[in-house]
């Protein structure tokens, strides 16, 4: 199928796919796209999540990986999107409608945006395209950052054209926070001129990742925040992890798991408080409170000058993690809570959903990056297109 024949189609059915900084799995959804930009009306059809295997996710979240160990993880990738893939083509075939293409963010395993202090960005995202049209027989659209990188954006997150199409309000400003492997803000304004989305730093990654160095692989991660709820503050560790010079930085900006994953953010500085007597659910407690404050942080300093906020939408997996949501709404307790499911978008589908909607927007050929928001010198249609 084409693509002008697509683009003809009076309605779409797109699945989306996309994996995070936290590693975990395949996030995945099917949905039916009406329309584009403003008028783009999504409805979500299915949504489900494929874990990764123990062996890949060592080898997804290794220190060190040369060329080869790339290039084979590249393929091994798109293996597994094309079962994840598979699921919502199986989930099509009940609702009795067929797919018409895939949008895919991929994984990526580095990402290295303009800087003041660099002048060299660069993109690497898993999940060979070619292999996943093969093995699905449907179109695909990825690759989405490296064009807006090219105009001099930031490639990230691209996500805040996806959170305007859904949650855009013509007589007010909503704030939707969504808490991945990474944390990031999409300002939601009625102008897509306005519009801001940046990355605020910490999230899932580092909270179960702190977890998974402290039990040396007992434990998944703390996803409900349990162990959190149960430590204590370890103030002087609080102060460093506050000190990362990224949450200081102005938007835009976008970071990446080689900031914030337990290795990079982590690992030294809880080997070094190991033998001070802490217990591991005070390390939870101390990074999970990390997390929250720098969140709150990125509010106070770079959107509430700015914006007057109606309404705050969690989503993601880190909404689960209640002593975190706990800071949150204390700290932010001027504003109106909610999350994505009270839109009809359940908190994990609407990582998904975004690539389904930047795939929708390149074969209508809108632009769909936010220069406002990346820091782009101007807006350009994302994506690339690979034929089955």
């Amino acid at each position: 199928m084409t693509i002008s024949s697509l683009r003809r189609k009076k309605e779409r059915y797109v699945i989306g796919l996309t994996s995070d900084a936290a590693c975990l799995g395949v996030h995945m959804a099917l949905t039916r796209i009406k329309g584009s930009g403003a008028d783009l009306h999504l409805k979500l059809i299915a949504h489900d999540f494929l874990p990764y295997e123990p062996g890949l996710y060592t080898r997804l979240t290794g220190v060190r990986m040369d060329a080869r160990e790339l290039a084979v993880l590249d393929f091994d990738m798109a293996e597994v999107f094309a079962k994840a893939a598979h699921r919502m083509i199986r989930q099509a075939e009940e609702e009795k409608v067929e797919p018409d293409f895939i949008g895919s963010m991929g994984h990526t395993a580095a990402h290295a945006p303009i800087r003041r202090d660099s002048s060299n960005p660069g993109e690497l995202t898993l999940g060979e395209s070619t292999l996943l049209a093969r093995r699905t027989g449907l179109p695909v659209v990825s690759d989405f950052p490296p064009r807006d990188m090219a105009v001099g954006g930031q490639g990230a997150p691209l996500e805040g054209y996806a959170d305007w199409v859904l949650f855009r309000r013509v007589d007010r400003s909503v704030l939707n926070l969504h808490i991945g492997g990474l944390s990031r803000m999409t300002v939601v304004t009625p102008s897509m001129d306005n519009v801001m989305a940046f990355h605020v730093g910490p999230g899932v990654a580092a909270m179960d990742g702190a977890v998974q160095l402290l039990a040396a692989g007992g434990h998944q991660g703390d996803p409900e925040g349990a162990m959190a709820s149960r430590g204590v503050v370890i103030d002087e560790f609080l102060d460093l992890l506050l000190e990362h010079p990224f949450l200081s930085r102005v938007p835009p900006k976008s970071t990446s798991r080689e900031e914030f994953g337990p290795d990079a953010y982590l690992r030294e500085a809880i080997s070094a408080r190991k033998g001070m007597n802490h217990h591991m659910d005070d390390f939870s407690t101390t990074v999970t409170t990390a997390v929250a404050f720098s969140i709150i942080r990125a509010y106070t300093r770079f959107v509430k000058p700015h914006h007057t906020i109606a309404r705050l939408i969690l989503s993601g997996p880190g909404i689960t993690n209640e002593p975190l949501v706990a800071h949150l709404r204390k700290g932010l307790g001027e504003l109106v809570f909610r999350t994505s499911d009270d839109y009809g978008l359940p908190g994990t589908s609407l990582a998904p959903v975004a690539p389904a909607i930047l795939a929708n927007e390149y074969i209508c050929g809108v632009p769909a990056n936010i220069p406002h928001a990346t820091g782009a010198r101007q807006a350009v249609r994302l994506g690339k297109f690979t034929r089955p």
